[in-house]
């Protein structure tokens, strides 16, 4: 029985604001033009991600036709399809992530470029079992870029954003573990105030902590993302209204960076992603790493340092590489990236 026609819902403005109208940006295959302009003006489009730093992981990485690589955070499937063309139809490429959602689609999307199972393989694992994604194959070339992906963002359904109201959820893997609302109610005022110091480096840490806490005693619950804003906005009252607006948005920024890391144990997960890394390393092979956060970066830099005084690796990224200036205003999600890179010994 043919479906019979449904208009598309109307919105207010010019544009829409909400990201389930926003069906331009939504269909980049059919709207180019549109996504080119939303790129060109320096935004990302809804439910897109553009990779990030792609020419100076390239350069790092020297990918030659006939390798074996690994792509340890599949996301959107940017950078993936970059080592994919450096391939030339020739080795093997493996790519893991823990998002169901995502990790298919953007294994539809390059399947439909031509990148099926022969030189393409997909596991949705963490990147922390990296020992298990190919067993006894060693790569050439590992790539770990720690962002959270524009799409899973942008999705108020994930509830990793305070700018529209959605579930407070923050699991990359929405079918498994505590939501951030349920790993709110768990936690007491000083482990509230240690998770935002540790992962976040939150100033205002005491007054956000005590703010939550304080909430639920009340009988109030926490469990959406605006909710959430709002008592952290309390919490921030005092502050003078010149400093506020600006304070209570970085603040909130970081608060659900330090819930959304703690949800999906990614400080552990990273732990074990270095701890095994040299393991699946051929000799001369590369590694680079990409974070958005003193702690990942802080991480990867001790690890680094001591494989190279252990002489696991023979060279490291002394300094970490930064985007260009150019990149950051086209992209402004790449600002706080820090690329590390190391050569196994």
């Amino acid at each position: 029985m043919e479906q019979p026609h449904k208009r598309r819902v109307r919105y207010s403005g010019t544009h829409p604001r909400r990201f389930q109208d926003k069906y331009k940006e939504l269909n980049p295959e059919k709207y180019q033009d549109q996504v080119e302009k939303i790129l060109r003006s320096g935004k990302t489009p809804a439910g897109m991600h553009v990779p990030i730093m792609v020419k100076e992981i390239l350069e790092v990485l020297q990918i030659q036709p006939g390798q074996t690589g690994y792509d340890a955070t599949l996301g959107y499937g940017g950078h993936t399809r970059k080592m994919l063309e450096q391939l030339q139809g020739s080795g093997h490429l493996y790519a893991t992530d823990v998002d169901p959602v995502e990790s298919e689609k953007t294994k539809a999307r390059l399947a439909a470029l031509g990148y099926g199972e022969d030189i393409l393989t997909i596991r949705r694992m963490n990147f922390a079992q990296l020992d298990q994604v190919a067993p006894g194959v060693l790569f050439d070339f590992v790539l770990a870029d720690l962002g959270v992906s524009s799409m899973q963002i942008d999705n108020p359904e994930r509830g990793f954003t305070f700018k529209q109201d959605g579930p407070l959820d923050l699991r990359l893997d929405p079918t498994s573990g505590i939501t951030a609302a349920q790993r709110l109610r768990e936690l007491d005022t000083d482990e509230l105030e240690a998770m935002l110091v540790e992962n976040a480096d939150e100033p205002y840490a005491q007054r956000i902590a005590k703010a939550i806490t304080q909430t639920f005693r009340k009988g109030i619950s926490i469990d959406t993302t605006r909710q959430l804003a709002s008592v952290i906005e309390g919490a921030l009252s005092f502050l003078p209204p010149s400093e506020r607006k600006e304070a209570v948005k970085k603040s909130c920024q970081r608060t659900f960076q330090a819930l959304r890391i703690d949800v999906n144990s990614e400080f552990e997960s990273l732990y074990s992603f270095l701890d095994k890394l040299p393991s699946v390393m051929k000799p001369g092979s590369r590694a680079a790493i990409l974070t958005f956060h003193s702690g990942e970066d802080r991480l990867v830099k001790q690890a680094f340092r001591q494989y190279l005084r252990q002489g696991v690796f023979s060279e490291i990224s002394e300094d970490v590489i930064r985007p260009s200036a150019q990149e950051c205003f086209q992209n402004p999600r790449a600002r706080s990236t820090k690329l590390r890179w190391a050569v196994r010994g």
